[in-house]
């Protein structure tokens, strides 16, 4: 798994590439939570994630839920046929905020 690191405006972009599962969701789960320290809103780019699991799910709505707490919002953008499959299962599509790409997040959370 790859990530990268955007800021726009007072938007923090975090974009993920590759698999997010056992191995790999540590370190997705820490830059999450680096992203949401920041106190501004946070969106998650999925749009290169090939596969994600229980962990990386896991990831995002401990990241969700500490965004909240602090006054802060995260949502996903772009989010891959593969991804958005996982978060349908869980019934999460229905908790997280979901935009179709950056652009219309921004316009969304900021």
């Amino acid at each position: 798994m790859e990530h990268e690191i955007i800021v726009r405006g007072n938007i923090v972009i975090a974009g993920f590439e590759g698999d997010v599962d056992i191995h790999t969701s540590p370190d997705a789960r820490k830059v999450l939570l680096e992203c949401v320290g920041r106190k501004m809103p946070v969106l998650v780019d999925l749009s290169r994630v090939s596969y994600i699991d229980s962990s990386g799910i896991a990831s995002l709505v401990e990241s969700l839920q500490t965004a909240r707490k602090g006054g802060s919002d995260l949502a996903l953008v772009s989010v891959s046929e593969a991804a958005l499959r996982v978060l349908q299962l869980a019934r999460l599509d229905k908790v997280f905020s979901i935009y179709i790409s950056i652009d219309a997040g921004i316009e969304g959370i900021g």
